[in-house]
């Protein structure tokens, strides 16, 4: 949860979103226009000028006009008058004789007499003081031109006589007509379309705020060191890989592809460089890759730091440990025949099991058969030995490691290994995630070297996974709702011959 915002995070978020809010406030704009030009019906106005006079001539009301100092005074006064009840049911009897009931019942309320409201023709006039002058201006406005015309003259007609019984100075007097006009006033298409746009736009803005406020998930790799104290070892931004891929772990992009960008590539070299620095306290340079779940990217991440390690002349060993759904052999176009499951089981050798040279420098050892006993197999000292073993021959041993809030299994090798990277995906791993991860690292006395964020989108605010992972009782785990592809005979036999 965001608790605030600098002027550089609110453009930021508003950029990241940007033809998204373009396009609601496109929709807004045309909402409007539509209910503005088919929905709303139109409305005509009419309007006249009434002139207040405050004398009537200098006779016996000479007196009372004397008490007041000019006309404008009488101004507010004679506006209340003109609303007040009595003179609308005045008005409404002139409309009575001058229209038809189905014309009258189309712009007015009527009572179960038949006759009009007072409030109805009260909410038809406009009626406001001219600047300045002792003038008032009438306007009415209703769905029919003539009837706004005569609203405003049946008011002028009956005003005199209820303004001179409740005032008892001055009076009131026109000059002319309200005329009909035919060209509609309302509703103005123009002026609702922007606020329909304006109204689009706010809506959008607010609820990105608010998705954005709520949004737990990690952005902001500098907050993520500090919390938890320990080092961010890289950052990868999203790359390869097609957008019909499950996860991040089916985009199989290597660094030794061609259409690699140079940007990633310095990325993995700088997380070897830091990889370098957290491990030389170690005697042994034996770690594991993980994350907090499944689609993070761990498996990918984890055979391209081998690959960058190995170009730098180390000699690597790469571990496929994630035995429930194994990547690597994908990854690397291997044969998965025999690998970890049938070393630690001692079916063969570890030596056998290990597909030397699959590049210049790098020997890859697959998870080979799925066992029934993953998390034992792991945790058993056959496992510990043939680590300890095999730290004599190489540099560096990388163990690509299941989900460590899926299952176990990383956890076992606490004691096996000098520590562990945890990589984390921009806009999909969550605060809870790593906080749990944290927990069961601690617990298990296991050595968090620090964060890879992987998967980091510089165009949008957040990057959102298509598929979610789900444990298969001890077997495995995968999409809820989707199978894995089968191996066909054809992919089978083109491994085959590849190795």
């Amino acid at each position: 949860m965001n608790e605030s915002y600098s002027i550089k995070d609110i453009l930021r978020l508003l950029l990241n979103h940007l033809w998204i809010i373009i396009i609601i406030a496109i929709l807004g704009g045309a909402a409007g226009f539509s209910v503005s030009r088919f929905l709303l019906p139109l409305k005509y106005s009419s309007h006249i000028t009434m002139y207040v006079q405050s004398y009537t001539g200098i006779t016996e009301n000479a007196n009372n006009v004397n008490n007041i100092s000019n006309s404008k005074q009488l101004v507010n006064t004679y506006m209340e008058v003109l609303k007040d009840d009595a003179v609308m049911n005045a008005v409404g009897e002139k409309l009575a004789k001058q229209f038809e009931k189905n014309v009258l019942s189309q712009n007015f309320s009527l009572s179960e007499s038949g006759k009009i409201t007072p409030a109805s023709i009260r909410s038809c006039l406009a009626i406001s003081s001219v600047t300045d002058t002792s003038a008032v201006k009438v306007t009415a406005t209703a769905e029919n031109a003539e009837v706004a015309a005569a609203i405003c003259n049946d008011l002028t007609q009956v005003a005199p006589q209820y303004v001179e019984e409740a005032v008892g100075v001055g009076s009131i007097n026109t000059i002319d007509t309200a005329k009909v006009y035919n060209h509609p006033v309302a509703p103005n298409t123009m002026k609702n379309t922007a606020l329909g746009a304006a109204a689009g736009f706010m809506l959008i803005v607010l609820i990105i705020f608010l998705i954005d406020f709520f949004d737990t998930t990690i952005k902001d790799t500098d907050d993520l060191g500090k919390k938890y104290n320990k080092a961010i070892i890289g950052e990868i931004q999203a790359f390869g890989g097609s957008k019909k891929k499950k996860d991040a772990d089916d985009d199989y992009v290597k660094l030794t592809d061609k259409e690699t960008p140079f940007h990633i590539i310095e990325s993995y070299k700088s997380i070897r460089t830091n990889l370098s620095f957290a491990l030389s306290t170690f005697d042994k340079k034996v770690f594991a890759v993980s994350s907090a779940n499944p689609g993070e990217g761990k498996s990918t991440t984890s055979a391209n730091i081998a690959v960058a390690i190995a170009q730098s002349g180390s000699h690597v060993l790469l571990i496929d440990a994630d035995m429930r759904r194994s990547v690597q052999h994908k990854i690397f176009e291997l044969v998965n025949k025999k690998g970890l499951s049938t070393a630690v089981s001692k079916m063969h050798s570890p030596d056998k099991c290990i597909q030397k040279n699959v590049m210049e420098n790098l020997d890859i050892m697959t998870a080979g058969p799925i066992p029934p006993n993953p998390s034992e197999l792991l945790a058993s000292d056959t496992m510990e030995q043939m680590l300890h073993d095999l730290s004599e021959k190489y540099d560096v041993i990388l163990i690509d490691t299941p989900p460590v809030n899926v299952v176990t299994d990383a956890m076992e090798l606490a004691k096996m290994i000098s520590g562990i990277v945890l990589v984390v995906r921009y806009g999909k791993t969550t605060d809870e995630d790593v906080e749990n991860v944290f927990k069961r690292i601690e617990l298990a006395k296991m050595n968090l070297l620090g964060f890879i964020m992987n998967g980091i989108n510089t165009k949008r605010a957040g990057y959102y996974a298509k598929g979610k992972y789900y444990y298969k009782k001890g077997y495995g785990y995968g999409y809820y709702g989707e199978k894995p592809e089968p191996d066909t005979e054809e992919s089978k036999a083109e491994t085959q011959e590849k190795n």
